[in-house]
């Protein structure tokens, strides 16, 4: 590993360990699209060793995604379930290579992120204007 390789890990190991909740959540389903993305180009291109290895780390991502969970809302319990979900659809894309699968999941992952992105920016909002009323 190079000094400029080692420097990236470490910066993006700084980035996740000082990320607010929100932003981890986000960070978290950016990399999702983007193994997404590449598992659906390698399949489409024939690549399948790599589809593989980008199908794998797309259900890592899942399981990350649903261990984090906090169960006692009834929200997580619809997660986990969609998670669950999606990564049945992932397995089934990896043993057929068929990228209609892989598809089905990104586009669903991907309102699934814009959703919690507005969540999270309504959020700051909220707390924002919360703040400026409390210092009046």
């Amino acid at each position: 590993m190079t000094d400029r390789d080692q420097a990236s890990v470490a910066y993006r190991n700084t980035a996740v360990q000082t990320a607010a909740p929100d932003r981890l959540l986000l960070m978290l389903y950016d990399g999702l699209i983007q193994f997404l993305e590449a598992a659906k180009r390698a399949l489409e291109e024939g690549r399948r060793p790599d589809a593989h290895a980008f199908l794998l780390r797309s259900q890592d991502i899942l399981r990350e995604l649903t261990v984090t969970l906090k169960m006692d809302y009834e929200i997580s319990h619809s997660l986990a379930a969609l998670y669950d979900y999606y990564h049945r659809r992932l397995v089934e894309a990896n043993v057929t290579k068929d990228p209609v699968p892989v598809e089905e999941v990104l586009e669903q992952v991907r309102e699934l992120r814009e959703a919690w992105a507005d969540a999270a920016l309504a959020l700051r909002q909220a707390s924002a204007r919360a703040q400026q009323l409390g210092s009046i």
